[in-house]
């Protein structure tokens, strides 16, 4: 499904980051009852989105296979906080955003991803659990999708994200 932020436009998604953490009126989500929702922002950098999202997702199909996923959501101009309103809306116990991040001019094509168990609008960056530096010379497809599958399976298991939620060093055996 493709949605827009309530940032019409490139500018107002700059001057205007409140505006990208919101839906635009009249977007239409169906509830349902599922495990996650997984949600593909293009953020800061549109074409991190382009070059790494797909083989990203490929990776972490290959491990969700039991999941009950919501329809995959695309989102324009949008921000990592977009995620819980669709979380909340899409009735998912989790959301995963995966976004175009631009952590600095070597690495323009960043991809981050950022998981929130019990998705509701008001959540806050302290409870997300953030990977950072998705892109062929920085973290790998699969490596980032172990740890997504990590943390989701740990969310679920433990009902909470964030800075409550530690990674511990079995996810990087």
């Amino acid at each position: 499904m493709l949605l827009r932020s309530a940032a019409a436009d490139r500018k107002t998604y700059l001057q205007r980051p409140d505006m990208g953490r919101r839906l635009s009126d009249g977007a239409h989500i169906e509830k349902g009852e599922y495990d996650a929702a997984i949600v593909i922002v293009d953020g800061l950098s549109a074409p991190a989105v382009h070059h790494h999202a797909a083989a990203l997702l490929g990776e972490m199909m290959k491990l969700l296979g039991e999941w009950r996923l919501a329809p995959l959501t695309v989102v324009r101009n949008g921000r990592v906080a977009i995620g819980d309103e669709i979380g909340e809306r899409l009735g998912a116990q989790q959301v995963v955003v995966l976004i175009g991040e631009r952590p600095g001019l070597s690495s323009p094509d960043s991809l981050g991803v950022y998981l929130t168990w019990q998705p509701k609008v008001g959540r806050t960056d302290a409870e997300r659990n953030c990977i950072s530096n998705i892109r062929t010379e920085g973290v790998s497809y699969a490596a980032a999708a172990a740890r997504i599958y990590f943390l989701m399976q740990a969310a679920r298991s433990r009902k909470l994200s964030g800075v409550a939620l530690k990674e511990d060093g079995r996810m990087l055996e």
